[in-house]
């Protein structure tokens, strides 16, 4: 389970989160919606302790992250796979190379690494792809890259932050199909942080709406659909005109 309670956020003057309370069950899948700059992934890198916190509460499992120690919170993280917006593969590294860090760093033996990255290229659609350099692949492609890492170690925790930016339909449609395997397989309680509706409405269990630097909305796929506020319809709508003048 990951809990939010209370969350603050602020980079000098400017309020990003603003007392978010959030909660997300063991194995469900919410998706976190909100307009560029509403801090849908500075509230992802809260729970993943990149940043602290300047107030409430960050839990991850039973541990409190906004106030664990360094080893602790590197235990944690050894239980989270994090898919970044832009891949953020080491362009030094082969892709093989790439998905095998987070196994490098758990200690697993270099044969039983070559399994899983082999397995996990072929349950992304790369199976010839492990010696070939993020510069040679299409960044769809490198978004399959950053997913195969982000599960090569069997994580508990998923978070996901805008995966499916910048992708054609198709393309996106393959990585909301991944993720939706990775939740089958994995069981693992994932994040998404996305501006993509139709997207959340095919992964996701709960759909959360981040406005104000608060959550605004919470609901199933279809509680939001029905939802009769105006911004949560300006979302799913895609109408700008429903979003008020005060809101933008």
């Amino acid at each position: 389970m990951i809990q939010l309670e209370a969350v603050r956020k602020s980079f000098g003057s400017q309020i990003v989160l603003d007392g978010v309370d959030l909660e997300i069950a063991t194995g469900e899948t919410v998706a976190v919606l909100g307009r560029s700059g509403s801090g849908k992934s500075v509230l992802l890198k809260q729970v993943a302790r990149l940043l602290r916190p300047d107030g409430g509460v960050v839990r991850v499992g039973d541990v409190e992250m906004s106030g664990a120690d360094k080893s602790t919170v590197m235990r944690v993280r050894s239980s989270m796979g994090y898919v970044f917006q832009f891949a953020a593969l080491f362009d030094s590294l082969t892709i093989g190379e790439n998905i095998a860090l987070p196994l490098r760093r758990a200690g697993i033996s270099a044969e039983e690494s070559r399994t899983r990255v082999i397995d996990v290229l072929e349950t992304v659609g790369l199976p010839d792809q492990s010696d070939r350099y993020p510069a040679e692949l299409s960044g769809g492609m490198r978004k399959r890259a950053g997913i195969a890492r982000a599960v090569v170690a069997r994580p508990s925790y998923l978070l996901y932050d805008e995966p499916t930016t910048g992708l054609d339909p198709v393309t996106t449609a393959v990585i909301d199909g991944l993720m939706l395997e990775m939740k089958r397989d994995l069981q693992a309680t994932s994040i998404l942080v996305t501006h993509d509706i139709q997207s959340a409405f095919r992964v996701a269990d709960r759909l959360a709406l981040l406005h104000g630097g608060r959550v605004r909305f919470e609901g199933t796929p279809d509680e939001t659909r029905s939802s009769d506020d105006p911004l949560v319809r300006a979302f799913v709508e895609g109408r700008q005109e429903l979003w008020p003048p005060d809101s933008v």
